[in-house]
This record gives C-alpha cells, sequence and structure tokens, in this order.
C-alpha cells in the first residue's frame, strides 16, 4: 500500500492507496503553521490513516508534496508561505517520524499526478496537465506517468506568462496570465464576496459579466497554452473551479467566441481538451502516494 500526504495550506490530508490504486483510508484536520507543527500535523493524519489499515506494516511506500519550493532530491521545501515555512527538511522530518524516508514534491506537480490517475487510468502514455486555479494559476504537466520538469523545474508553471493585462505582477513583471486569472485577480476585480460573483452575473450585474469573462478569458488561454506545447488533457482544479458549471460554460462560450473567427483554434478544439474536476477529489494526495517509485522526466539542463 502507498501513503499519500497533501499539506496545504489550511489543511492536511492523508490517504492510502490499496495495489490497485483505490482509496481505502483518509484522515485531515487543519494545517499547523511552522515547522514544528507542519509536521506534527503531518504525521498526526499519516498515524490515523495508516491506523485504519492495520497500521504501518502494511505501508510500503510514502510521498508528501506541499506549497513552495520543494526539491525533491534534497528533501527540503521552502518559501511555503502560508504555513510559516522558510526552510523545512521535510523528507527528513517526516522519516524520523515514521521510519520511512518519503519522496517528496511541489503540491500541484504531485496533484498532477493524481489527476492523470483519476482522469485517465486506462492511458499508460499520453499527457495530462493539472492547471490549479487558487490564489495564483499554475500547471504541472504529466507524460507517459512521469512529471515533466525541464529547466529550472518549471515546466508547466505559465501563471507568469506575460498576456498584456497591464496590471503589475508579484513576480516583477508587468500583465501575467495571474493578474487576470486568479484568486489575486479575483480578489482585485471584485471586492465582494467571491460567492456571490456568479449570481450576480446570473442577474445582469455588468461588472460581475466583466469579471466572469476576464477569468474565464485567463483560463482558457492557459489552456491553450498547455495544448499548443503538447497537452492532450487539462484538468483544471483549485479554489476557483469551486463554481464548476458556470466557470465551465464561461470558458467554452471564451473559446467558441474567439475560435469562431479563427480556423487555427477550431483545429485545436480546445472545448474537447478540458474538463473541471471535482473539489472533492484529493488529487494532490494521490499524486503524493504515487510519488514513490514513479520516475520523473530528467531535467532539461539550464
Amino acid at each position: 500500500m502507498r501513503l499519500g500526504i497533501d499539506i496545504g495550506g489550511t489543511k492536511t490530508a492523508a490517504l492510502v492507496l490499496d495495489d490497485t490504486g483505490a482509496v481505502v483510508a483518509r484522515a485531515s484536520a487543519p494545517s499547523g503553521r511552522g515547522n514544528t507543527q507542519t509536521l506534527a500535523t503531518a504525521v498526526a493524519v499519516a498515524d490515523e490513516a495508516v491506523a485504519a489499515v492495520g497500521g504501518w506494516n502494511g505501508v510500503e511506500h510514502v510521498g508528501a508534496c506541499m506549497p513552495g519550493l520543494v526539491d525533491p532530491t534534497t528533501g527540503m521545501a521552502r518559501h511555503a508561505v502560508n504555513l510559516g515555512v522558510h526552510a523545512l527538511d521535510l523528507a527528513g522530518g517526516l522519516e524520523a517520524a515514521t521510519g520511512r524516508r518519503p519522496c517528496i514534491d511541489n503540491d500541484v506537480k504531485a496533484a498532477a499526478l493524481g489527476a492523470h490517475h483519476v482522469v485517465r487510468p486506462e492511458v499508460s502514455g499520453g499527457t495530462t496537465a493539472y492547471l490549479n486555479v487558487g490564489t495564483g494559476i499554475a500547471a504541472a504537466i504529466v507524460h507517459r506517468g512521469a512529471v515533466v520538469r525541464g529547466a529550472g523545474d518549471a515546466a508547466g508553471e505559465i501563471g507568469h506568462l506575460p498576456v498584456g493585462s497591464g496590471v503589475a505582477c508579484s513576480c516583477g513583471q508587468e500583465g501575467c496570465l495571474e493578474t487576470i486569472a486568479s484568486g489575486t485577480a479575483l480578489a482585485r476585480m471584485w471586492p465582494r464576496p467571491a460567492g456571490d460573483l456568479f449570481p450576480a452575473a446570473g442577474a445582469g450585474d455588468d461588472r460581475a459579466l466583466h469579471v466572469v469573462r476576464t477569468l474565464a478569458h485567463g483560463i482558457a488561454l492557459a489552456v491553450q497554452v498547455l495544448v499548443v506545447t503538447g497537452v492532450e488533457l487539462v484538468v483544471i482544479g483549485g479554489g476557483l473551479a469551486r463554481d464548476r458549471a458556470e466557470l465551465d460554460r464561461a470558458v467554452r462560450a471564451d473559446i467558441t467566441a474567439r475560435a469562431a473567427d479563427s480556423p487555427f483554434l477550431r483545429r485545436l478544439d480546445l472545448g474537447s481538451r478540458f474538463l473541471l474536476l471535482d473539489g472533492g477529489v484529493p488529487v494532490a494526495a494521490i499524486g503524493a502516494a504515487l510519488l514513490p517509485g514513479v520516475p520523473d522526466l530528467e531535467r532539461v539542463p539550464g
């Protein structure tokens, strides 16, 4: 069996996969803050999940993921701001507590593995991307069952691709995709509660309609960028995907409108190349469980 731990900014979850890849145990708790509490919470939910399947003796592989800069080689996690973590030996800390050396990775990369496993379990080859639309927007790519890393470990990191919005981005550039398609962008454009956006748009509120179109356009551009780089299916998740049906309609409307005047876009058939994932599916924890024993594609020298 495989154990996966997803250390999120607000919640830490653990689950166990059996030999068929099915989830057989789950546990979660509010995430701790700082190195000590972050690790303690991760160990506690891992122990709870493992206890449900008879204890640690049946667990052969352990994987963990978290936000920030996560180095699978050294086991270090850095700059997880929402967790109050500056530098944490995540692999070493979990090994000391569990007796097993875990494989670790960034949460979006783990989620890409999990999304591929959930959505395309019958596809051993192929290329899948996971597009996480949360506070920011980020993507990771899985090709033939392995995470694609690229130069500087940045493959799929499309959030800081300039698209000309004219808005200053936290990365130091101007007009990045993240400035029109992210939770940060939504908060800037729509100061009311996020849950009010789609109802207001449905009621004909001009401001809400503009914000929905802007978000949808940014997400549609992200799908387009991923598809033209060779991705066959883009799985969309994250906090902004919670209103799945409404967001799906808005993104498809943007794609359809732009394709009407573009033979190139019609040929890409972007509407068949993406889906919004049910927010209840724990793709990051599933992907974390799959990290051990899954070879990553080699980094491009850079």
